[in-house]
């Protein structure tokens, strides 16, 4: 396996944020449970920086957010957990406030975008894929939420399409916490190169 350092160059690699949008870990929350430990641990503003840092340092920043069509055109109703939030027929619809990045990662111009209308992970059915790969990017840097099934998504999807996966173990979270450290310790820990946010600044500055 190549060291963290080589996985993460400029040019190899790219920064995923899973979900951190506003209806799910901010101010518009409906999972205001998740959304108190996120804040708690301090994620959003240690995230902010990290990708503000991977700027600077020319890595793409990818924001995959959720969302869902007004009329729910083009979602399934497979999810329980999904189905009962959207009882609320303003939940997380394109277009609206709801579903945008968390203003603490921007975000900017130069970010790209990845939106899913169906699923719990950002890569099948979108652009996410081929978007990385024209970046010559073989590296995913997974970050957001949560750990128990989205980020767990993200991850064995980037390694079942060949991408080398590092995991910022201080940039993720998910509810409740004990469960999520479980999910890093036993799940993610055998798949991933795991790394906090200072060490990757330190890397790329």
């Amino acid at each position: 396996m190549p060291s963290l350092e080589e996985l993460v160059q400029p040019g190899r690699a790219a920064i995923l944020t899973m979900e951190m949008q506003r209806a799910v870990v901010g101010d518009l929350t409906s999972l205001r449970a998740l959304a108190d430990v996120i804040a708690g641990q301090g994620v959003p503003a240690r995230l902010g920086g990290l990708v503000e840092s991977a700027r600077r340092a020319e890595v793409p920043v990818i924001h995959c957010r959720a969302a869902f069509a007004a009329d729910r055109r083009g979602s399934y109703r497979n999810v329980p957990m999904v189905n009962y939030l959207l009882k609320n027929p303003e939940h997380m619809v394109l277009g609206e406030p709801s579903t945008e990045v968390i203003p603490e990662l921007g975000p900017e111009p130069g970010d790209l975008d990845c939106v899913r209308l169906h699923g719990m992970s950002p890569f099948t059915g979108t652009d996410l894929d081929p978007k990385l790969r024209s970046l010559g990017v073989d590296t995913v840097i997974a970050t957001g939420v949560s750990l128990n099934v989205g980020i767990l998504g993200l991850v064995i999807e980037a390694i079942n399409h060949g991408y080398h996966v590092v995991l910022v173990k201080d940039c993720v979270g998910g509810y409740p916490p004990e469960y999520a450290e479980m999910v890093l310790e036993h799940s993610l820990k055998r798949i991933t190169t795991q790394t906090t946010a200072e060490a990757l600044q330190q890397i790329w500055s």
